[in-house]
């Protein structure tokens, strides 16, 4: 099946395919018809799937492009919520259809100018909630979609969405899609909507089968030596580094490059010429390595791309399945590397998850293996070298001056300066390891915790105190103070100097600023009880003969002395 059956608008069928998009996934494929029939619908369906275009296409086929929002996408978190923007814009920018992204953390009043040119709102519950509350907004959309609605009832969302409803207009076509069905998502569903259809995609539709997938477990200084070592040891003919940010896909193409790799970064701050360059150099192989971010990388289809480097994982499974997806195409076999953290480690559990696949631990190979390969290979090459004219009239001069050996030495000491292996022998987490960090996280599962909970800052979270790795830990919309009128957390507090006392509760004593010990009457001191502090003996301070008059040490127990040690 093409897209083509689908009979959408023509405007629409070009950004398909300018998009790359050539056959439906198999979600896409049956919710697609549903939702073109008007009906409200329920799809079961893990991340990396295909579900923003199962939803997204038909619903920007069915909109007016009249004034006002149309569609409201509700997500859980922010990440998301850019990811998803960027694709529906991507496809409605030749129906003039635009979108507004509404999160927290961001100015209220730049979101609502947004909003007010805008066709679609991708939202997070939190943030969405306060501007219907606030009545900053009055939308009545004909199409809403909850999206990863298991993931925002994980995420104590579950109240914020049964109050959106009901702002929302009663006649509208509603879609929601989980990965999961608890019973708490089963009666929503029975709230909102009204006799859904039901589309089930099991996990063996997740990802391709020819990709071998795998993971190494470094330490977050050793991400660049791995990365080097994985490539000598591999020798990729070309692949794709995913990064996260565009900063780092200019560090790591700069650091790259240093190494003597035909590398080039590609991120959306690049002029397009540059950007077409780039892709055009990698397709024709001028390139070997190309650095880009998930959003870059979007559409680029090369079928001979043989690895694909996750330098980072990415924020959520659904990226993963995009990344990994730019290799084993055209049904040729492809490898997927991530290099991950202990940190990470959670995060990589809720990816295999998410995806229905398992990723294979492996170790980094260390120098001698490194060698052994490139010598192996080595010989392959010159086993299978054909000789050549020029080369028997370079030999013949040669011998005026050498004997054979001789020459056949110097000649393997040029072409065997490419088994030099550089770096640390020993790169990351050995297997047991690796295989302690398994049993860890497995029996933390069995306590009662899952996976997919534990993408949660503070519940034994998947990334500790690495913050800055994790998506879903620091970035995703918790409904931060700025972000809520009506639960006290929107206060605006002036800095404590800066308040009068009267608003300022009591200070515990250990704030208080003390006047030196001497400077204060003995009457002002508290009693110490006894366990305060331990015995000590008397030799253990000298004390000036003038302070008091000498006591015998029978006179009162240690205990009942007021006066605190300096």
């Amino acid at each position: 099946m093409t897209f083509n059956e689908f009979n959408f608008k023509e405007q629409l069928q070009d950004a398909i395919e300018s998009a790359g998009f050539k056959e439906p996934s198999p979600i896409q494929e049956e919710a697609i018809p549903i939702v073109l029939s008007g009906k409200d619908m329920v799809g079961q369906a893990h991340t990396g799937t295909g579900k923003t275009a199962a939803f997204g296409l038909p619903v920007l086929n069915m909109m007016k492009g009249q004034n006002g929002v149309e569609a409201v996408v509700i997500v859980p978190t922010r990440e998301l919520a850019m990811q998803v923007s960027d694709e529906l814009f991507r496809f409605g920018k030749n129906l003039n259809l635009n979108t507004a992204t509404v999160y927290g953390g961001q100015s209220y009043s730049t979101q609502l100018r947004n909003i007010e040119r805008a066709s679609i709102i991708v939202a997070t519950p939190g943030r969405f909630l306060d501007l219907l509350r606030g009545g900053k907004i009055d939308i009545k959309p004909s199409f809403v979609i909850l999206d990863e609605a298991d993931e925002m009832l994980d995420m104590g969302f579950l109240d914020d969405i049964k109050e959106i409803f009901t702002f929302l207009p009663a006649e509208r076509q509603t879609l929601l899609f989980s990965a999961t069905m608890p019973q708490a998502i089963k009666n929503l569903a029975q709230t909102i909507l009204k006799d859904p259809a039901f589309v089930t995609l099991t996990k063996k539709d997740m990802t391709n089968s020819k990709i071998t997938q795998t993971f190494y477990v470094v330490d977050e200084r050793e991400r660049d030596d791995a990365l080097i070592r994985l490539y000598d040891y591999k020798n990729p003919t070309k692949s794709i580094i995913f990064c996260r940010t565009k900063k780092e896909v200019d560090r790591l193409s700069t650091f790259m490059v240093s190494q003597g790799f035909m590398a080039k970064g590609l991120h959306g701050d690049m002029e397009q010429r540059q950007r077409e360059e780039c892709i055009r150099a990698f397709k024709s192989s001028k390139l070997e390595i190309l650095i880009a971010t998930d959003v870059a990388a979007r559409g680029l289809d090369v079928n001979d791309v043989s690895h694909v480097f996750n330098y980072h994982l990415p924020f959520d499974s659904e990226s993963y399945v995009h990344r990994i997806g730019r290799t084993g195409r055209a049904g040729k076999e492809g490898v997927a590397v991530s290099i991950v953290t202990p940190h990470e480690f959670r995060m990589l559990q809720k990816i295999e998850k998410n995806i229905g696949a398992k990723l294979e631990s492996r170790i980094v190979p260390d120098i001698d293996s490194v060698k052994l390969k490139k010598v192996a290979e080595l010989k392959n090459q010159i086993v299978e070298q054909e000789i050549q004219d020029y080369a028997l009239a370079l030999i013949e001069e040669l011998k005026d001056e050498f004997d054979i050996s001789t020459i056949a030495f110097k000649l393997a000491s040029m072409i065997s300066a490419s088994t030099f292996v550089q770096g640390n022998n020993t790169i990351g987490k050995s297997e047991s390891d690796i295989k302690r960090l398994i049993e860890n996280s497995s029996r933390y599962d069995n306590d009662g915790s899952s996976s997919g909970r534990n993408s949660r800052g503070g519940r034994g979270g998947r990334f500790g105190g690495s913050r800055g790795g994790d998506s879903r830990g620091g970035d995703r919309d918790r409904r931060p103070s700025g972000d809520r009128n009506s639960r006290g957390g929107d206060r605006d507090r002036a800095p404590r100097g800066d308040r009068p006392a009267s608003d300022r509760g009591p200070r515990p004593s250990g704030d208080r600023d003390r006047a030196p010990r001497g400077d204060r009457p003995a009457g002002d001191r508290a009693p110490r009880p006894s366990g305060d502090r331990g015995s000590r003996p008397s030799g253990d301070r000298p004390r000036p003969s003038g302070d008091r008059a000498p006591r015998p040490s029978g006179d009162r127990p240690s205990g009942d002395r007021s006066r605190k040690r300096d």
